[in-house]
């Protein structure tokens, strides 16, 4: 594994879309998520949602929301358009994982397009960067001590080599951010469980192998600002790190 992800840049391209995966039910937020959709949770005056419109570089010109728990409350509360950008929704297929998730939308995706989770919040530098690798690439975040979940290994190219699941001990390394970059040459490959005897399909591992199968090179991007939203506590630890940034500005 190599201590630095990928740092060449290319020329951004305009006219992206962007899919934003915001269909799950959102349980560990407890009671916030009983009449509610986790993505519309708020932080400092804005919905986590809106957060994400927010931070979309000119780059990206329609808004894809995967919708499924209380979808119809995103739906009401923006429309069709966001700021000039416009929205589509579609349904979260039976599918399960955040590849299935993707792929209930692959019907309304044309080229590249970039996809996140409905409720963490990333920069717009951030995203901009990853936009600008020609391939494919994930934006990932280097931890001191990886507990459970998919470690990203690295080669020397700062390309992504492998992703490994399970109990990590407290290890350091590297583990996703769940931004992707990518484009619908993905939808030529089969998707793939998350782990061996897992029945969800992971987006990470399916962009993986397609990325071997196809020789696409999937870069992997480290995060400057990346703000994980899992329960109710990281909502006070995301309004506390939003407001030391807004004092410094």
């Amino acid at each position: 594994m190599s201590s630095q992800p990928n740092t060449r840049p290319r020329p951004a391209s305009n006219g992206m879309q962007a899919v934003i995966l915001a269909a799950g039910r959102g349980t560990r937020m407890g009671e916030l998520t009983e009449k509610k959709p986790k993505p519309l949770l708020e932080v400092s005056g804005k919905t986590l949602l809106e957060h994400k419109f927010d931070a979309f570089p000119d780059d990206v010109s329609e808004i894809i929301i995967v919708v499924g728990y209380l979808g119809d409350m995103i739906r009401k509360r923006f429309g069709g358009e966001y700021k000039g950008r416009k929205i589509t929704y579609v349904e979260q297929g039976p599918l399960h994982g955040t590849a299935g998730a993707l792929w209930s939308a692959k019907s309304a995706l044309k080229d590249r397009f970039v996809v996140m989770m409905g409720d963490d919040l990333y920069s717009s530098a951030d995203i901009l960067h990853a936009i600008d690798f020609p391939g494919w690439a994930l934006l990932i975040d280097e931890l001191e001590h990886i507990r459970w979940g998919g470690c990203i290994m690295v080669g020397e190219d700062g390309r992504i080599t492998d992703i490994e699941e399970g109990n990590h001990s407290g290890k350091s390394g590297f583990i996703s951010a769940n931004l992707f970059v990518l484009d619908t040459r993905i939808f030529e490959h089969e998707m793939v469980p998350k782990a061996p005897d897992s029945t969800e399909f992971g987006l990470p591992q399916t962009a993986l192998l397609a990325s071997r199968k196809s020789g696409i090179p999937f870069d992997a991007v480290k995060a400057t600002f990346w703000i994980q939203i899992t329960d109710p506590e990281d909502l006070k630890k995301a309004r506390e790190t939003l407001e030391k940034i807004r004092s410094k500005l």
